[in-house]
C-alpha cells in the first residue's frame, strides 16, 4: 500500500468538528505513550513483547500521523520521501557517527 493511499483511505474515519487538530494531536500523544509503556517494560521490567499488540499500536499511531498530514494538506508520501532523503544525508554511510 501506498502512504497516500493510506492517508485517504483513513480519512473516511475521521471525525470532528473545529478542535479536529488537538484530537488529532492528544490521539498521536497517547498512542506513543502506549508504545513507550510497552517497550519500558519490556526493556526494564521483562516483560514478553507481544509483537501483535505493539503493531495494533503501531497502527494506530499512523492513523493519527496520516490525519495530521490530512489536516494540514501535507502529501504523506512526500513526508516519507523527504525524511528518508534527510537520513540519508544525515547517514551517507548508513552509519551513525
Amino acid at each position: 500500500m501506498e502512504f497516500n493511499d493510506y492517508q485517504k483511505s483513513a480519512n473516511r474515519t475521521l471525525f470532528g468538528t473545529e478542535t479536529v487538530l488537538t484530537n488529532l494531536g492528544l490521539g498521536l500523544a497517547s498512542e506513543t505513550g502506549q508504545i513507550t509503556y510497552m517497550m519500558k517494560r519490556y526493556s526494564f521490567e521483562g516483560a514478553r513483547l507481544d509483537k501483535e499488540a505493539l503493531t495494533h499500536e503501531i497502527g494506530d499511531a499512523l492513523w493519527y500521523l496520516s490525519q495530521i498530514a490530512e489536516w494540514a494538506d501535507i502529501d504523506f508520501e512526500a513526508a516519507a520521501q523527504e525524511n528518508l532523503a534527510s537520513l540519508n544525508k544525515r547517514y551517507p554511510d548508513n552509519k551513525v557517527n
